[in-house]
């Protein structure tokens, strides 16, 4: 395999062909699947949530499969469905769209919270069960789902625990003036997603994960994580602070952050960064704190302004 940074900066500017002006945030989207994790993307229609799923499946040769919930979607649309065959008395499994390498569920929120929860087992276990047989996801498997914050009328809010299931949260937000005109231009005579090829193979997809695993993470830069997520946990203005899992998603965040930006260590510069994007939607704001228009994003920045940073000292060396 070529050299990880390099192969990331291939599958960057692939998808920036079609995202144009979302570096930071495609970055967050690789950085997910790199982890073996899902993404979770809050924002309103029509910003390129749908094209950065393809965009990425296409970039990494991965197989796309896009699932629209409704509050009539049935668990079995996501996870697929046992039909008897007469003709050789049996039972043949059909897949259902969540049997796919990168899986785009549209408006995750407005399902129900039964069919919501067929994307548990899929997203924590890699696997579905149908009628007692356990059928494996394929490699690699990531889920990104897309909630509008805008429209809550005939909405299933996610429940805490879906939420810690998921990777990272991101906000794409609205182009620049400048990114609009782009926009426009790229998509004069044709979508460029049309026209996009692979840059990778989801085998080297595999490697790249891990190779992710591969960079140092100091005992300081650990404590520093756990410091800081205890903070949300102790916070005045926070119902829940963020999970274990939190904790363990930001230092494998911070370790494809790394990766990507060509080095073999982890640094505090990191855990700040990708704080947020990692433990923003695993803080629960307090009624009392939500009436005064706090909200996660300021939980986090608080804690990571009241969290020392840990003093500098070389790899493997003496503190």
């Amino acid at each position: 395999m070529e050299n990880p940074k390099h192969l990331a900066e291939r599958i960057l500017a692939n998808i920036e062909r079609v995202i144009i002006g979302k570096t930071h945030e495609a970055r967050l989207a690789l950085i997910t699947l790199l982890c073996g994790g899902h993404l979770l993307i809050e924002d309103v229609p029509g910003v390129g949530k749908t094209m950065l799923a393809r965009a990425l499946a296409r970039s990494t040769g991965g197989q796309f499969s896009r699932i629209q919930f409704t509050p009539d979607l049935l668990p079995s649309d996501v996870t697929g469905v046992s039909v008897y065959r007469q003709g050789t008395g049996s039972f043949e499994f059909r897949p259902g769209p969540i049997m796919a390498q990168v899986v785009l569920t549209d408006e995750v929120n407005r399902a129900t919270p039964k069919t919501q929860s067929a994307l548990l087992e899929a997203m924590e276990e890699r696997q579905v069960t149908i009628d007692g047989v356990t059928h494996p996801m394929p490699q690699p498997f990531m889920v990104m789902a897309t909630q509008n914050p805008i429209e809550y009328e005939g909405t299933f809010p996610l429940p805490e625990a879906q939420l810690d299931r998921f990777f990272m949260r991101v906000h794409l937000g609205y182009p620049s003036p400048t990114d609009e005109v782009l926009v426009m231009d790229a998509q004069q005579r044709r979508h460029p997603i049309e026209s996009l090829t692979d840059v990778t193979s989801p085998a080297e997809v595999l490697e790249l994960q891990k190779a992710v695993r591969d960079v140092y993470v100091d005992p300081l830069i650990k404590q520093y994580i756990v410091s800081l997520v205890n903070a949300t946990r102790e916070h005045e203005s926070a119902y829940l602070g963020a999970s274990p899992r939190g904790s363990l998603s930001l230092m494998r965040a911070c370790q494809a952050y790394g990766m990507l930006d060509g080095r073999d260590f982890v640094q505090p510069d990191d855990v700040k960064l990708l704080a947020y994007s990692t433990l923003g939607h695993r803080v629960i704001v307090a009624p009392g704190a939500r009436v005064r228009d706090i909200d996660s994003a300021q939980i986090v920045d608080e804690c990571i302004e009241r969290v020392p940073v840990p003093g500098v000292r070389a790899r493997g060396g003496a503190s």
